[in-house]
C-alpha cells in the first residue's frame, strides 16, 4: 500500500502537464497592471505635452501684441487652437477658466507700462485615468492627478503701442 502511495507521488511529481498554465495565471495579472500603467502614463504625457505647446503658443501671441488686458484671445488659443474660440477644446474637460495668465515686470521694462515677461499657466485641470490604478495599490480611489505646465516668455515690444479693444 505505502509502495502504491509512493509510485503515485513520484509519478505525480514527474508529470508537468498544466504547468505553463499555472505559470500563465502568476505572469498574466502582473502584465495586465504594467500595460495598463503604460498606457496611463502614455495618455498622462499626451494631455501634459499638448497642453504645453498651446501655452507655448499663446504665450508666443501675448508677447507680440500691445498690452490692452484683454486675455481672451490668447486663453481661446490654449483651449480651441484659435483666438476666436470656435470648435471644440483640444482636450476634454479643458475650458478658459482653466487659463491662467500673468504679467510680470521683474527687473524692470525698459518702458513704465510694459511687462517684462508674460506667463500662461494652466490650473485644475485634471488627468482622468481609465483604468483604476490607485484601487491596486489602495493609494486611492483614483490615480487622478493635476496637469498644470507653465510657460513664461520675454515680452517682445520696448514701446507701448496703442492697444485696441477686444
Amino acid at each position: 500500500m505505502w509502495r502504491d502511495l509512493i509510485k503515485k507521488i513520484q509519478r505525480f511529481t514527474r508529470n508537468d502537464r498544466g504547468v505553463q498554465l499555472v505559470e500563465l495565471a502568476i505572469v498574466i495579472p502582473i502584465f495586465v497592471v504594467l500595460f495598463a500603467a503604460v498606457a496611463e502614463f502614455g495618455r498622462y504625457f499626451y494631455e501634459y505635452t499638448t497642453l504645453a505647446k498651446s501655452s507655448r503658443t499663446a504665450v508666443r501671441y501675448l508677447v507680440t501684441q500691445p498690452v490692452t488686458g484683454c486675455d481672451l484671445p490668447a486663453k481661446n488659443l490654449v483651449v480651441y487652437g484659435n483666438v476666436a474660440g470656435t470648435g471644440s477644446p483640444i482636450l476634454n474637460g479643458l475650458g478658459t477658466a482653466n487659463v491662467v495668465i500673468t504679467r510680470n515686470n521683474i527687473g524692470g521694462a525698459p518702458t513704465a507700462g510694459i511687462p517684462a515677461t508674460v506667463t500662461v499657466k494652466i490650473i485644475n485641470y485634471q488627468h482622468s485615468s481609465i483604468f483604476d490604478l490607485g484601487g491596486l495599490t489602495n493609494s486611492s480611489p483614483s490615480l487622478d492627478i493635476g496637469v498644470k505646465p507653465s510657460v513664461t516668455m520675454r515680452y517682445m515690444l520696448v514701446v507701448s503701442p496703442v492697444g485696441g479693444a477686444c
